[in-house]
C-alpha cells in the first residue's frame, strides 16, 4: 500500500514518521515548498514531488494523508474522492457543509475518510474515559477544563504571520476547540451550545480572537466549561477537574496525570503517565499519533470506515457546535 503525504510542514513530517514508525516503506511527500520537500527527503529518504499530478502518474498511491493546513482539506479530500482514494485528514475548523456532504458520498463506498482525533489517543483522556465508564465518581455533574500554549511557540522556528494559525477563519484558538470536542464529545456525547465569550488579549500580531469560553450542556444535564486559549507561557496549560455525584477526576498537564478520588476512599488515586518520545522542535509526544495513523493503515487495508474511531458526520457535528457558540457571541464570521 502506497501512502502519499500531502503537506510536510511540522505536522506532514511527522505523519511520514508515524507511517515508517509502523513499518511502512512505500511513504511519499507533496509539497509546493522546495524547502520542505528538500528536508523531508533528507530526514526520512522518501520520494517528494512539488506537482501533485506528477505524484499521481509516478507514485499512484492508494491513500492519502493530508496534512495542509485547514482551508485545503476538502480540496485534497475531494480530489482523492473523485479518484477512490482514501485519506485520513487532519483537524478541521472550516468547510463544514463540505465535510457532511462528503461524508454522506463515501456511506455506499470501500474508501476510507479518517478524521484526525488525536487526543483520543493520549493516555490522559483514555484514562478519564475508562474511569467514567466505570463509575468511579458517580454520575459526571460538571467538567471546568482549560488548555492553551501561546500561539507564536507553536512554530517557533517561523514567524506566525506565516502561519495559517494566524488567519481569522483558521485561527489557533479557534481551531483547538474542534480539536479539544473530538475527545469530549466522544465521552460525554454532542452537546448543546449555552454560552461563548471569545476575544483577543494581547498584542499578537494577528487579526484572531486568542482565548475562547465556552459553555456547553452535555446529555444527563452534564456542564462543561471549556476555556481555550493560545496565551499560556512559557509552558502550556492542559488541566481539567470533573465533579461526579461520587467523586472527583483531575487531570494536569504538568504532572502529566489523572487523578481521582470518590466517598469510598481516602486518599487520591494516581496514575502518571510516560512523557514518551518527543522528537526535536516537537511539543507533543509521537505515541499517540503512531497509534492513530496505526488505526487509519488498518482501516485502510481492510476497506472498512467503522475501524477509524471517528467520522465526517462527527467533525460535521462538532464544527456545528463552534459556529453556534461563535453566534451565540453576535460574531458570524
Amino acid at each position: 500500500m502506497k501512502y502519499l503525504v500531502i503537506g510536510l510542514g511540522s505536522m506532514g513530517k511527522r505523519r511520514v514518521r508515524n507511517l515508517q514508525a509502523l513499518g511502512i516503506k512505500n511513504v511519499a511527500g507533496f509539497d509546493p515548498r522546495k524547502d520542505r520537500r528538500q528536508e523531508s527527503h533528507e530526514k526520512y529518504g522518501i520520494p517528494v514531488f512539488e506537482n501533485l499530478d506528477v505524484a499521481m502518474q509516478t507514485f499512484g498511491p492508494a491513500a492519502f494523508v493530508i496534512s495542509t493546513p485547514p482551508d485545503r482539506h476538502m480540496h485534497y479530500a475531494y480530489y482523492a474522492f473523485e479518484r477512490g482514494i482514501s485519506c485520513f485528514i487532519e483537524a478541521s475548523v472550516v468547510d463544514a457543509e463540505k465535510i457532511k456532504q462528503l461524508g454522506e458520498k463515501i456511506k455506499d463506498g470501500n474508501i476510507v475518510m479518517a478524521p484526525s482525533c488525536t487526543m483520543r489517543f493520549y493516555p490522559g483522556p483514555k484514562k478519564i474515559k475508562e474511569l467514567i465508564q466505570t463509575n468511579a465518581i458517580g454520575k459526571v455533574l460538571n467538567v471546568n477544563y482549560q488548555t492553551g500554549q501561546y500561539l507564536p511557540d507553536w512554530h517557533p522556528w517561523e514567524k506566525i504571520e506565516e502561519f495559517y494559525v494566524s488567519k481569522r477563519e483558521t485561527g489557533g484558538a479557534r481551531e483547538i476547540v474542534p480539536f479539544e470536542l473530538t475527545w469530549l464529545n466522544d465521552i460525554f456525547g454532542n452537546p448543546k451550545a449555552i454560552a461563548c465569550v471569545k476575544a483577543k488579549l494581547t498584542d499578537m500580531p494577528a487579526d484572531i480572537d486568542d482565548i475562547y469560553h465556552c459553555l456547553l450542556r452535555y446529555e444527563d444535564n452534564v456542564i462543561l466549561n471549556l476555556t481555550v486559549e493560545v496565551i499560556a507561557r512559557p509552558k502550556a496549560t492542559r488541566d481539567m477537574r470533573i465533579l461526579g455525584s461520587d467523586g472527583e477526576i483531575v487531570f494536569s498537564g504538568d504532572a502529566n496525570s489523572v487523578r481521582y478520588i470518590n466517598t469510598s476512599m481516602k486518599e487520591w488515586n494516581e496514575f502518571k503517565f510516560d512523557s514518551g518520545t518527543v522528537e526535536n522542535m516537537y511539543i507533543n509526544p509521537e505515541e499517540p499519533y503512531i497509534e492513530e495513523m496505526k488505526y487509519f493503515v488498518t482501516s485502510v487495508d481492510k476497506k472498512d470506515q467503522s475501524l477509524f474511531p471517528n467520522s465526517l458526520e462527527n467533525d460535521y457535528l462538532i464544527l456545528k457546535t463552534l459556529l453556534e457558540l461563535e453566534q451565540l457571541t453576535g460574531d458570524h464570521k
